[in-house]
């Protein structure tokens, strides 16, 4: 199938956000906006189901998108991931199958995979570099999805290798910001805290539970941040090759609840259950790629909690607003 090719994003450009709802989604079309980009093709899962490839090829037939973001997938926690393996590996196959295929069917010029740090084995040497990739085993309380997203790259990179198609794929480190998951059973560590340190601060309670010890090491990056990234790759960047996405730096999880409790405001005792895993004891992407190429992160995490925080007392407020009324 002969390609358009990478003309660059403008104006009149249609651009297809896979996922527009979800965390990363919705994040790269509020980045899109700032530059005037609004030829989006948007659609939820009830209009088309991504896992459907009759519905994904009609839609792509019909409506023919020049630039795709794939930031469609199914997500959650550790509890998430053990307790539905399989939908987590069926669903994601599925999704990057079936969009990955019909972008190149359908002419598309660029597409950009949306990966995740989960792909590289459990014991990668630290900061993580790109050519970790499928050198150890991956870490057990989420294989299935790291499957599924590894296999996502590959058929990228495939589509390349054979066709010349011009997708590009990108792993971000742990994320977080306005549209994330508070949900305590699977939502992960960040939504989880400020979650449970706002709801503390509200109810006046004396003290605040912490799984594991708070030395495990983590990387979080701004939602925000992905999407100014994501944007900056679908611009400059045409390589088979993975790029790490993250800020190359990492706090402990005890001074991560630091700066949530200060973020909430929340006045009492924090106790480190250390009888609960802490997993993983160092988790850091090496970002000096994508700094080479000239990006980099620009929200603090100080401020970039403090924004999420702000986000989720107000769709807090909103919600009990709306029970009130029932």
């Amino acid at each position: 199938m002969p390609q358009s090719g990478d003309q660059g994003m403008h104006q009149s450009s249609r651009i297809f956000v896979a996922g527009h709802r979800g965390l990363v989604g919705s994040a790269i079309c509020r980045r899109l906006a700032t530059e005037g980009l609004t030829s989006l093709i948007l659609r939820t899962h009830a209009e088309v189901d991504l896992r459907n490839q009759q519905a994904v090829d009609s839609f792509f037939q019909q409506e023919r998108p020049e630039f795709v973001f794939l930031a469609a997938a199914k997500v959650g926690g550790i509890l998430a991931n053990s307790t539905y393996p399989a939908e987590f590996i069926y669903d994601n196959l599925a999704i990057q199958t079936n969009v990955i295929h019909a972008a190149w069917k359908y002419g598309a010029a660029k597409l950009l995979f949306l990966g995740s740090s989960c792909v590289y084995p459990k014991f990668a040497p630290q900061p993580i570099q790109e050519a970790s990739l499928l050198t150890s085993a991956l870490e057990t309380t989420n294989e299935w999805y790291a499957v599924a997203k590894i296999a996502g790259i590959k058929l990228a990179q495939a589509y390349r290798l054979q066709y010349g198609f011009n997708a590009i794929s990108a792993m971000p480190t742990n994320l977080y910001g306005p549209g994330d998951n508070f949900d305590l059973q699977n939502s992960h560590v960040l939504p989880a805290l400020l979650r449970k340190f706002a709801e503390a601060r509200d109810a006046l309670a004396p003290e605040v539970t912490v799984w594991g010890t708070g030395t495990a090491l983590r990387e979080f990056l701004h939602v925000d941040d992905l999407a100014d990234a994501a944007v900056f790759l679908m611009r400059h960047y045409n390589d088979p090759d993975i790029v790490n996405v993250g800020t190359g730096v990492d706090v402990s999880i005890r001074e991560l609840v630091d700066i949530v409790r200060r973020v909430t405001g929340f006045e009492g005792n924090v106790v480190f259950d250390s009888t609960r895993p802490d997993g993983t004891p160092r988790k850091l992407l090496d970002v000096g790629k994508l700094a080479r190429l000239g990006w980099r992160s620009s929200i603090s995490l100080e401020a970039g909690v403090s924004d999420t925080c702000e986000w989720y007392r107000k769709v807090r407020a909103v919600a009990q607003t709306n029970i009130g009324r029932d």
